[in-house]
């Protein structure tokens, strides 16, 4: 999914969807969403960053709302519980802080493949 052009106003959601087939532990889901939701050049690879890239999201344009669909999530908890655990929070963080705003973020874990 490519990201729009920051400040582009958008007439929907940004949809991105996060395959974590393969994923074992946390280097390997931190590159998954660098490449999976398009993260910008500047993410450093580490929560701190997931975290500030998911506050921002300025290089998503200006939609409506945000949407990630994450894939596989059960058998990336059940790998790497501790990961799955700092992600989650990550996740979490991220939708209560876009919550009071305009563009609301949304999650959804999708394990029926």
């Amino acid at each position: 999914m490519t990201a729009s052009e920051p400040g582009t106003p958008s007439t929907g959601p940004h949809r991105a969807e996060l395959d974590l087939d393969g994923v074992r532990d946390e280097p390997t889901f931190l590159d998954r969403c660098a490449r999976d939701l398009a993260l910008p050049e500047w993410f450093g690879h580490n929560w701190d960053a997931l975290d500030d890239c998911l506050r921002d999201l300025s290089w998503w344009g200006r939609p409506s709302g945000y949407e990630i669909r994450i894939r596989g999530w059960q058998r990336f908890r059940a790998a790497a519980p501790e990961a799955a655990r700092t992600a989650a929070d990550v996740l979490a963080d991220a939708i209560e802080y876009w919550a009071p705003r305009d563009t609301p973020l949304t999650v959804t874990f999708d394990d029926q493949e």
